[in-house]
């Protein structure tokens, strides 16, 4: 079975707010406030589309992420998150 693909769902916009961010998704109008690593994530879906191992690669090297088992879990319970939200689809 292959692993699913995340994807960022564009378009939003994104801007800085101190520690926090806001994303403002245009599709449905909403807008949202997150903390890192959230626009991280979705900076990194960008490009296209990446499944759970491949995303925690890339952002693995820029930041760190701290152990892979701990970072992986806590990546997948964020882009759950993503999902519910409408910010990212699974393809």
């Amino acid at each position: 079975m292959t692993a699913p693909l995340f994807a960022a769902n564009l378009p939003y916009r994104i801007v800085a707010l101190d520690e926090l961010s806001a994303v403002y998704h245009r599709a449905s109008g909403a807008t949202h406030v997150v903390m890192e690593p959230i626009p991280q994530i979705l900076a990194a879906l960008e490009t296209g589309a990446l499944d759970a191992h491949a995303l925690y690669a890339k952002l693995s090297i820029v930041h760190d992420l701290g152990s892979e088992t701990d970072a992986r879990l806590a990546l997948d319970d964020r882009l759950n998150e993503l999902v519910t939200l409408g910010l990212v689809t699974i393809t």
